[in-house]
């Protein structure tokens, strides 16, 4: 039979057993030892001159004093703790059982004192309870010292050289447990921060050795590997001026999440995330108050279709959170919709949610929803997006975006729907794909069942979303976490950019100001050229353009542009109360013309039309695409 086997079948532990052993031992010499070098202590450790009538008490009083003493650290648990993680709670166990000790002491060996003999002075009680925390110190902590040194040595040889930014709660906490950790391969080697009353002062044992200004100098200086930023408060702009910075070093970055981990408590080396290009876009997120927003969703009947994808599901969560009467989430993918529905399962267990397996394309399945569940109000992000795949698929596209939209917005205008709100894009201004050109014609749409039904209809149009299904940042993280090379279609392709969480922000917004016929544009700032983008992420991650990491052009997809529009100039601008949303005023439309193409261009879709464009570009005049043959620019 092997050890193991017979350690599984046996409750008893040699080793613990062992242990334990010789903290008992140990006790017992340092009871003894204390007993005796309080007193020699206390005479100037000259035995001659200690009174007989004093030392003759210590030895009446030791087996019990031993007994005693043994019997309170074991009350503490000081046989029990695993001393290899010992902390702040195990040392005030420590101090308090050797305190206790001390006073049963004190008390008992009056009663072995000869009527007569003189008292011990009552400073021997001070230095013996002193000489007994720290001999039980010593034999507890000290496994945890030479562990610590062992596994220090054995990860010295390929430990990361780590700067810290910020100098305050965050990093402070980030220092401390990475100093103390028995396995961490990190070694801190100095700290960065902008505040000059803290520069030359240490965090434990740690040297802040200046401002930002430094940081590159002494990324060179201590050899460094990796920056943490630990300054969770700092706003986007900030961070993305000391990320500028960085990027210079070569150095790999990692970050805090956000405040809210200093303020939960939550500040560990666990929390810490890789920083992402979203920290580099020089903005701050826009902030909107959703609780005033959303006070229309409370107690509401809320349809959300494509309710799995990243802002569909994004758009439940938000939703969720602000009790509405019911959440019905319409999605075609079993497995995204079974994800939204788990996690908010788990988070709002009080929700009334409902979770539907269902193609928008389905006219049929569509009305049955409407009519059985009867929503006041509906989020519709239900589309196909990946321009280069509708590209191929134009029909599809055609389906599937354009079609789709307009059996869902049929069947809320016959259900008695309060709102409407269309997930649009930035590619439907001046389309120069199919996958803009579709939306475009749904944001037609939108605006013409306005002008006829109670429903208030409105097109929320907003540009690339980073993270999302799709989007060009996950596919950088795959290729570098490949080795390379990272693909860019053009040197000079532009994006406007903005995060999940902004996005579903305006979604939401625009269904507070929504009065019907609109169309939303966020004013999302500077455009980002996407070769940027690349490099950025590249350094991020640690590595070097052109010498770790190749970037290759591959050259414009098809129905990609350079850049892309938030307006078209006819439509003019407006502004709304949140100064970064505008409204697109409406564009005349012939209906009856509009309604016969729309016609026309079903049969075409249905008929699996070899071309479909041209009857696109009828209905969507700024729709230019590159006819067979021609090449993109």
């Amino acid at each position: 039979m092997s050890d193991d086997k017979r350690q599984k079948g046996n409750p008893f532990n040699v080793k613990l057993f062992y242990r334990r052993t010789c903290l008992i031992i140990y006790d017992i010499i340092s009871v003894t030892g204390a007993s005796y070098l309080a007193l020699l202590m206390r005479y100037n450790f000259d035995i001659s001159q200690i009174p007989e009538h004093f030392i003759t008490p210590v030895n009446r009083f030791l087996p019990v004093n031993i007994l005693i003493t043994l019997g309170v650290l074991y009350l503490f648990r000081m046989y029990h703790s695993l001393w290899a993680f010992a902390g702040e709670t195990e040392l005030q166990n420590l101090v308090m059982s050797s305190i206790v000790s001390a006073l049963c002491y004190s008390v008992g060996i009056q009663f072995f004192r000869v009527q007569g003999e003189q008292a011990v002075p009552s400073s021997y009680y001070f230095l013996y309870v002193f000489l007994l925390i720290s001999f039980v110190f010593v034999s507890r902590f000290s496994y945890r010292f030479f562990r610590s040194m062992k596994h220090r040595q054995q990860n010295k040889n390929n430990s990361v050289s780590v700067m810290v930014l910020g100098a305050g709660e965050a990093a402070n906490l980030i220092i401390k447990e990475i100093v103390n950790s028995n396995f961490s391969t990190m070694v801190i080697r100095c700290i960065i921060d902008d505040d000059p009353g803290k520069w030359g002062r240490f965090i434990q044992g740690i040297k802040v050795v200046g401002g930002r200004d430094r940081i590159i100098e002494c990324a060179d200086i201590y050899d460094i590997d990796e920056i943490i930023v630990a300054m969770p408060s700092i706003s986007r702009a900030e961070m993305s001026a000391v990320l500028e910075i960085c990027k210079e070093t070569s150095c790999k970055l990692r970050s805090l999440p956000g405040m809210y981990q200093l303020v939960n408590g939550e500040v560990s080396v666990s929390k810490l995330r890789d920083v992402e290009v979203e920290d580099l876009l020089g903005r701050d997120p826009i902030e909107v108050d959703l609780n005033s927003i959303l006070g229309y969703v409370k107690g509401k009947r809320v349809l959300v279709t494509g309710g799995g994808g990243s802002i569909g599901s994004e758009l439940c969560r938000q939703i969720a959170t602000h009790h509405p009467a019911q959440l019905i989430i319409v999605d075609i993918y079993e497995n995204s919709a079974y994800d939204i529905q788990q996690e908010l399962q788990a988070k709002y267990p009080e929700l009334p949610l409902t979770v539907l397996i269902a193609s928008v394309r389905n006219t049929g399945r569509m009305n049955w929803i409407f009519e059985h569940y009867r929503p006041e109000i509906v989020y519709h992000a239900a589309a196909h997006k990946h321009v280069p795949l509708m590209e191929v698929s134009p029909n599809e596209a055609v389906k599937n975006n354009v079609f789709g939209t307009f059996k869902t917005v049929q069947a809320a205008a016959m259900n008695d729907v309060k709102r409407f709100v269309m997930i649009s894009t930035d590619k439907a201004v001046n389309p120069t794909n199919i996958m803009g050109a579709s939306k475009r014609i749904c944001e037609m749409i939108i605006q013409t069942f306005n002008r006829h039904y109670d429903t208030e209809f409105v097109a929320v149009r907003f540009g690339n979303v980073l993270g999302s299904n799709g989007s060009v940042i996950p596919l950088f993280k795959k290729q570098i976490l490949a080795g390379g090379p990272v693909t860019v279609t053009h040197p000079d392709i532009i994006r406007y950019f903005m995060t999940i969480p902004e996005a579903v922000s305006l979604v939401l917004q625009a269904g507070a100001y929504a009065r019907g016929g609109e169309i939303f544009v966020l004013d999302m700032g500077k455009p980002v050229k996407i070769l940027d983008l690349a490099r950025n992420l590249i350094r991020l991650s640690g590595y070097r353009v052109g010498e770790d990491i190749q970037i290759e052009f591959t050259g414009l997809r098809p129905g990609e542009k350079l850049y892309e529009e938030l307006l078209m100039a006819e439509e003019g601008m407006m502004e709304t109360a949140n100064k970064l949303i505008h409204i697109g005023k409406p564009i005349e439309i012939d209906e009856t013309a509009f309604f016969v193409q729309l016609k026309e261009l079903k049969e075409a879709a249905k008929d699996e039309s070899a071309d479909i464009r041209p009857l696109v570009k009828r209905i969507v005049p700024t729709y230019h695409y590159k006819k067979d043959g021609e090449k993109n620019g």
